[in-house]
């Protein structure tokens, strides 16, 4: 049983929004899967009360949809969601790059660099999960070590729209590698001070998704709306 306990990280209701908003984002859960209080609630071993709530917060993140008289559904991918949250998290990580690239923290990049390795060496394992993980980190890092954490939390929910189709696109390892690539390219501009570099760098690793979306929409139209 994957039990939520209450613990300093937040209270029982906010930790069970984020696992399910983790699965969510894996696909685990799939787009359009109905959701039970009372099934969540016994997998989980919390009582109905946290699983409400939860359900709330993914509601208020539009990745869920409460039916009234119906129940719960995990929202489809949505294309207009998904081009609307690269509209905005473009525009404020390519500032943060620029901002990087004028003045960064160095505990910040000797982190990054850790993350990096990982993250190319779960690449080779095609370790899809951990590969996203590593790549959250990697930004939010970046927004840290930028003197700017509050930019990825102004992001952080709206990401969320996006990273379901980029679940779909990690190929293998030959994809991921190439993102990992283009992590290297953000943070060598980032060291060369070069602002528009890194913004650059930024913009086009942020426009990946679009390269591969119409081949994940085309081979999975059920998963979108």
């Amino acid at each position: 049983m994957d039990a939520i306990t209450v613990g300093p990280t937040g209270s029982a209701a906010h930790r069970l929004e984020a696992a399910l908003r983790q699965a969510i984002i894996s696909l685990q859960l799939a787009p359009g899967t109905r959701l039970s209080e009372q099934e969540i609630a016994a997998r989980y071993g919390v009582s109905r009360q946290p699983v409400r709530e939860a359900l709330i917060g993914l509601a208020r993140t539009r990745l869920v949809e409460i039916q009234p008289q119906r129940g719960t559904v995990v929202v489809k991918i949505s294309v207009r969601k998904m081009m609307q949250a690269r509209f905005v998290r473009e525009a404020i990580e390519c500032a943060v790059a620029r901002r990087a690239a004028a003045s960064f923290d160095p505990a910040a990049r000797l982190r990054i660099a850790d993350l990096l390795d990982l993250q190319e060496k779960v690449a080779l394992r095609g370790d899809h999960a951990a590969f996203q993980h590593y790549d959250e980190l990697f930004h939010v890092a970046l927004c840290e070590g930028a003197g700017c954490p509050m930019a990825w939390e102004a992001i952080s929910d709206i990401k969320a729209h996006m990273d379901r189709a980029c679940h779909l696109t990690l190929f293998g390892a030959d994809t991921m590698a190439a993102l990992v690539d283009q992590h290297r390219a953000i943070i060598a501009a980032v060291d060369a001070a070069d602002g528009e570099v890194a913004a650059e760098a930024m913009r086009r690793h942020l426009s990946e998704i679009l390269r591969a979306l119409p081949t994940v929409e085309a081979e999975h139209p059920d998963l979108f709306e």
